[in-house]
């Protein structure tokens, strides 16, 4: 696929970017923190209000934390929600965006979604797929 970033692979808890911020060796500007999530705003924001929401826990990807945890899941939603909330987004809406794997466009191995909003966002995909 043209223009596609190369897959790298799932990384493991030790060398990964997030589980560093969520022991506090790399500075974030957090948002929001619960016992067991992280919301914390994006270094290369893609919209007004672009805020990253993790488990602390390290899973490489949504499809892996659902099957194995779905309360964990739960919990990764409802601070979502609340971040939401917070930032005044429920009213005219926001994106809540999990990036899976190479086609997906997933670049950090540690599952985590990006919750947008603040202006209209557009239409989902910026192109034609075909």
């Amino acid at each position: 696929m043209a223009g596609a970033l190369p897959y790298t692979a799932p990384v493991s808890p030790t060398d990964c970017l997030f589980c560093r911020i969520v022991a506090g060796e790399i500075p974030a500007t957090v948002v929001r923190e619960t016992g067991t999530t992280l919301a914390f705003r994006d270094i290369d924001p893609k919209a007004p209000v672009h805020v990253l929401v993790i488990p602390k826990e390290h899973y490489a990807d949504v499809a892996t934390l659902a099957q194995d945890d779905p309360g964990l899941t739960a919990e990764v939603l409802a601070t979502a929600a609340a971040v939401a909330e917070d930032e005044g987004l429920l009213g005219d809406g926001f994106r809540l965006m999990f990036n899976t794997g190479a086609y997906g466009g997933q670049e950090v191995f540690h599952v985590h979604a990006h919750l947008l909003g603040g202006a209209p966002l557009g239409p989902m995909l910026a192109g034609n797929l075909t």
